[in-house]
């Protein structure tokens, strides 16, 4: 029992259910995420490429099969016709508007800026700033659906 006496005990609840701005917040930090790792990845001259399991039917037998294969991550960066890199924060298809101006991409120098620049904006995402570009971007996704 002296390993528990030494430990804060609480009493707690876990959430079955996420409120759905936190749900769209994690999923857009979990996609800088993917851009963070890519990024690095390109400056170690290496390919970024995560794995996902994919399951399909073979048509012959019948038999259902699960194989890993390489997901497909689309950079948010390109390098502009001044030879500056370029980066617009997306989510889903959409591209967020970054200021009430309607900026949609931020310029920067170097790479290493551009992973800085990727890790700040993570740390934005997490705390809520970009939650009503993020809302207005589902919103007009869900409104694409309606018929």
């Amino acid at each position: 029992m002296s390993a528990l006496n030494n430990l804060k005990l609480v009493v707690s609840k876990k959430y079955t259910t996420v409120s759905p701005v936190v749900q769209r917040r994690n999923k857009l930090a979990n996609k800088i995420h993917q851009q963070l790792e890519l990024c690095e990845a390109k400056k170690q001259g290496q390919i970024y490429a995560p794995k996902k399991l994919k399951t399909f039917t073979n048509k012959q037998t019948g038999e259902r099969m699960t194989v890993e294969v390489a997901k497909r991550v689309k950079e948010w960066f390109w390098v502009n016709d001044a030879g500056k890199i370029n980066l617009a924060i997306k989510y889903g298809a959409k591209t967020l508007p970054l200021n009430k101006k309607g900026a949609n991409a931020i310029e920067l120098a170097t790479g290493d800026e551009l992973i800085n620049t990727l890790k700040s904006i993570k740390v934005a995402v997490l705390n809520g700033e970009l939650d009503d570009a993020i809302t207005e971007a589902s919103n007009a996704t869900k409104a694409a659906f309606v018929k």
